[in-house]
């Protein structure tokens, strides 16, 4: 009975006291915002957050966005620019790559009835007139010189006619000196074929076979020549800086030999 009246007497207590009872601490209603509190789960509403949340929301986005652009792309090298222009300079640089060759003008040519006074006057000019064999090939190599503008040339033959063509060698200029070259047909195909790679032998009735080398370029290609009938003349300016390659070709001949009156010189 006494534990009962005790009981009782402690209940009445606890309900008079109140919140303001204790210091410090004051009575204050919550606020509606339920972003003060845990967020409902309900998909189907829309939440407008405070202004001081989008805020932070942007810069977090942001900072997020631009994390992720500074990262280097698959694509991309690592000390900036993309691999694959990397990769393109790169294989532009490589060493013994074949670089395409600058363009030649063509060459001026002409032709004269005056065979007799260039056969007389070249007869006593030494090593103007000389025999190209059956099956040969006769190179006759003219570097450029810085004294001239112009390279040119005359020849004619007796009784047959003869290939001619003309080429430029890029390569820079050793020697000033005028030389020539004999060659057997076989002989200037194997060192062709040593400079140029792998070529289709050509036709003088249709033309010399193309030039793959890297450093010769071709003028005028390789084609039978009336020289028998009338002087053959011709010029071309100086591209740059290299050597011309005249070539007498008389490797179509099976049994002919042909006397070649002939002269190179440079002009202004």
């Amino acid at each position: 009975m006494a534990k009962l009246e005790a009981t009782s007497e402690l209940q009445s207590r606890l309900s008079s006291l109140s919140v303001s009872s204790f210091p410090g601490i004051s009575s204050k209603n919550c606020e509606t915002n339920p972003l003060d509190r845990l967020q409902s789960t309900d998909l189907s509403k829309t939440i407008i957050p405070p202004a001081s949340q989008i805020k932070m929301d942007d810069n977090s986005n942001t900072k997020s966005f631009q994390q992720l652009s500074e990262e280097p792309s698959p694509g991309q090298a690592a000390g900036g620019g993309d691999l694959e222009e990397s990769a393109t300079d790169e294989k532009a640089q490589l060493p013994g790559e074949r670089r395409a060759l600058p363009p030649l003008k063509p060459a001026s040519t002409w032709t004269s009835m005056n065979l007799k006074d260039l056969k007389a006057k070249l007869r006593q000019e030494k090593d103007s007139v000389v025999t190209v064999y059956r099956g040969d090939i006769m190179t006759v190599h003219v570097p450029t010189v810085p004294e001239a503008k112009r390279v040119c040339w005359e020849f004619a033959t007796d009784g047959y006619d003869i290939g001619f063509g003309v080429y430029f060698d890029w390569s820079p200029v050793t020697s000033r000196a005028i030389t020539v070259h004999i060659s057997e047909s076989s002989d200037d195909e194997d060192e062709e074929d040593e400079l140029e790679g792998p070529v289709v032998p050509g036709d003088v009735e249709k033309g010399s076979k193309s030039v793959s080398n890297t450093h010769l370029g071709e003028i005028l290609p390789v084609y039978r020549q009336d020289s028998h009938l009338a002087v053959q003349g011709g010029s071309h300016e100086f591209p740059g800086e290299g050597t011309y390659l005249l070539k007498f070709d008389n490797s179509y001949s099976l049994w002919r030999n042909k006397t070649l009156y002939y002269r190179v010189y440079y002009s202004a």
